[in-house]
């Protein structure tokens, strides 16, 4: 049996305990808002380690909370008296650049796989803010800039290594085949499965250079704001990407300086080709809407990756909910542009994220994905409160408008990392009845015993069960 003298005798890592001087920074997230106190961080250093904070976790029956880059902004990687499995420091890259994949430690975050990768004009779909952790970004299906050229985050993880709940390390591989309906579920299925040590990649090309524009309107011209995007987006070039984003203007020097704190709508407008066609695709949004102001330069890829760091600094209070919209139809205009006035924070915002191209050319049985596969917009109501005051008000704010957009929305498919209230019928309308039956005997076969649960969870399935549909 695991005891803590064993633990201690065996482990690599760091293991930190209430009261030690570390302990205060190792339980700290992303999310200020969330305030637990784990009765152990075991600090992996490697599989063994994993492994080993395992054995004691259950040896002691003491729940498991699995960290990555401690970005849920659920909580999900902190957990009161339990133990944080902390993956963190299990850094490493190896990258085949003739056969464009890479390896990848389950401790890296965004910032330090683009440092890898751009070191061959190679990236991994996926991440916008560089702190965030790869692991959770990847098993919650993973967003990003590439989304429309290459499609999202998980489609492109080919192999992980895995610690299952009983303690057993197996690997997941596209390549051999191995544990292949594991790597299916692995592929958006929300760290249900067991603890990820190493994810391994398909790569894509991508920089070193892009374009970027960044043209802000007024707070009334949103309904305007919102129909040019429908309008735009409906024949944009996979090169080109377009965030649409209701958000106040940033205090930044391209900002001229009585619109600073100003709120109103943004295009973030991304051209991973030629500079002609990104100023092309300009001329025409201006020429349509001319905005109160806007910035356009080229810049590295890494720092387009970086771009929305400080925004979205570590520690703010945090709450967000998001769903899809198959359509931006003018009911669901009004149902925006009707909310975002509303919002407390000068951080708060609402961000549309266009999934089409690569995106739809997956079939929707491939990956465990949540939400069909036609060209669609995944929507993020997003609180970024900078002092606690502010998170009861804007908290409301995005339940009241998630609400009012609920109706506009297909009936299943959610973006899993959004999902901040994990209840059952919830999550078993994220994935729609038949990817949860599935991911439901998947978790059976890996976590009969549903260790792994601080996520969005998946009920394991009894034998002979057929999960009914929500």
């Amino acid at each position: 049996m695991a005891t803590q003298a064993t633990l201690d005798a065996s482990f690599t890592g760091e293991l930190i305990r209430p009261g030690e001087e570390r302990y205060d920074e190792a339980r700290s997230l992303f999310n200020g808002a969330i305030d637990r106190r784990p009765a152990l961080i075991a600090r992996c250093a490697n599989t063994a380690d994993v492994q080993a904070a395992l054995a004691y976790a259950r040896a002691e029956g003491l729940q498991v909370a699995v960290r990555g880059g401690g970005h849920s902004t659920a909580g999900h990687s902190c957990v009161d008296d339990g133990v944080v499995i902390d993956v963190g420091p299990i850094k490493h890259a190896e990258i085949d650049v003739e056969a464009r994949t890479g390896r990848f430690g389950a401790g890296m975050n965004w910032g330090e796989l683009d440092a890898a990768t751009q070191e061959h004009g190679l990236a991994v779909p996926g991440g916008r803010v560089t702190h965030t952790g790869v692991a959770g970004l990847t098993l919650g299906s993973g967003s990003g800039w590439l989304d429309r050229k290459h499609g999202a985050t998980c489609e492109s993880l080919i192999g992980a290594e895995v610690v299952t709940a009983s303690g057993e390390v197996v690997r997941a591989s596209e390549t051999t085949g191995e544990n292949e309906e594991l790597l299916w579920g692995l592929r958006g299925g929300g760290g249900n499965f067991g603890v990820v040590t190493e994810f391994e990649f398909d790569l894509v090309e991508a920089g070193p250079m892009v374009h970027v524009a960044l043209v802000f309107w007024g707070l009334d011209q949103g309904r305007e704001v919102l129909r040019l995007a429908r309008e735009v987006m409906a024949t944009l070039p996979l090169d080109l990407n377009i965030i649409i984003a209701g958000m106040n203007s940033p205090p930044a020097p391209f900002v001229p300086e009585e619109h600073h704190g100003r709120p109103g709508y943004a295009f973030v407008v991304v051209g991973f080709g030629s500079g002609e066609a990104h100023a092309a695709l300009l001329d025409g949004i201006r020429s349509q809407l001319p905005p109160v102001w806007e910035f356009a330069s080229p810049m590295p890829y890494v720092a387009l990756q970086q771009m929305l760091d400080e925004a979205n600094a570590w520690g703010f209070h945090n709450y967000e909910k998001g769903t899809y919209l198959e359509e931006l139809t003018d009911e669901a205009i009004e149902v925006i542009v009707e909310h975002l006035p509303r919002k407390a924070s000068p951080l708060s915002l609402v961000l549309l994220y266009r999934l089409d191209g690569a995106y739809s050319e997956v079939p929707d049985d491939a990956t465990a994905f949540s939400g069909g596969r036609s060209p669609r917009y995944s929507v993020f109501n997003i609180a970024v409160c900078p002092v606690p005051e502010l998170l009861t008000a804007d908290r409301a704010w995005v339940r009241a408008l998630w609400e009012d957009l609920h109706p506009h929305a297909p009936r299943f498919g959610t973006y899993v990392n959004s999902i901040t209230e994990v209840a059952e019928d919830r999550v078993r309308s994220a994935f729609g009845p038949e990817k949860y039956e599935r991911l439901a005997a998947i978790k059976a076969t890996y976590d009969p015993g549903n260790v792994f649960r601080r996520n969005p969870n998946i009920t394991p399935a009894r034998p002979g069960e057929v999960v009914a549909a929500p």
